[in-house]
């Protein structure tokens, strides 16, 4: 699928598909969005020693990113491991040109960038001391036969229903779930009703939060 970069209203990039006019990120910010719904709304809500993350899908890496700079912040006392899925890898020329580090005040990020990207796939690496990252090629329907510890969060971040009905349905959602342990939390952009019953239907306690700039509302999902 033919991809192309474009600029967000946050002044961050993001790839747009032209077959399915779809963006990788919403139109009204890529990192506002990215922080809202997987930092405030996902990381900084897990307060275990050992946070085992499984992200759908990799995508341009920003989620992986913005979870790294967050964890920099922090005493650095707990440990994350993180599991990305994605069928459809971005390229190096569009790495470079996303460069999602200048968006950060932190040097450091520019190497760590550059490190999440360099990686190699099927493997869990240390990308800085406390934080490794797993990124696996694969379908996201795969995910049944994908080995992996006991998920703490969940970084729902699939394409939209529209273009990908399938991947906000029950099949997947329930594979998720058998991923994740007890208290375990599903964090998503979208706030669609089916999605909320869905969840609920597997055990899940279902919060609407507040949505970030552009959406009104988006969910918070405890497995329990």
């Amino acid at each position: 699928m033919k991809r192309e970069i474009k600029t967000t209203n946050d002044g961050s990039k993001t790839l747009y598909i032209n077959d399915l006019n779809e963006n990788y990120h919403s139109h009204h910010g890529a990192l506002q969005e990215a922080e809202h719904v997987f930092v405030k709304n996902g990381l900084n809500l897990i307060n275990d020693c050992e946070i085992n993350i499984l992200e759908l899908g990799f995508g341009t890496g920003l989620n992986v990113l913005v979870t790294i700079n967050e964890y920099l912040k922090t005493d650095k006392n707990h440990k994350i491991n993180y599991f990305s899925l994605e069928k459809y890898p971005i390229n190096e020329s569009e790495i470079n040109d996303l460069a999602y580090f200048e968006l950060f005040d932190n040097a450091e990020l520019k190497n760590i960038y550059q490190k999440i990207h360099s990686t190699d796939w099927e493997n869990l690496q240390e990308i800085v001391p406390g934080f490794s990252l797993k990124k696996i090629q694969c379908d996201f329907f795969d995910l049944k036969n994908t080995d992996l510890p006991e998920i703490n969060l969940v970084y729902f971040d699939c394409f939209g229903a529209r273009v990908q009905p399938d991947l906000w349905e029950m099949p997947l959602f329930e594979m998720v779930s058998d991923k994740m342990s007890v208290n375990g939390l599903l964090t998503t952009y979208s706030s669609k009703g089916s999605v909320r019953r869905i969840l609920k239907e597997l055990n899940f306690n279902v919060k609407k939060m507040q949505g970030p700039p552009g959406k009104r509302e988006m969910i918070n999902a405890w497995k329990l």
